[in-house]
């Protein structure tokens, strides 16, 4: 606030580079998708992460079923 003060009453310019700033303000603060570099990322698919992990996940599962299925026989 003491800069928000100190550049009102002394014509100064702030370029509201600080988190308390942007948040009296109401402005988006400067981090996480309040950044610049993502504010204009569009989103248009899933990731190929999410794909190798649902994969991983259904390789473990038949793992652990025939681990079970073994342990049934004996």
């Amino acid at each position: 606030t003491k800069v928000l003060t100190d550049a009102a009453i002394r014509g100064k310019v702030d370029h509201l580079l600080g988190l308390k700033e942007n948040v009296i303000i109401g402005q988006l603060i400067p981090a996480g998708t309040g950044l610049q570099k993502y504010r204009d990322i569009i989103v248009t698919e899933e990731s190929e992460d999410y794909h190798i992990n649902e994969k991983e996940k259904t390789k473990s599962k038949k793992k652990k079923e025939k681990e079970k299925e073994e342990l049934e026989v004996i």
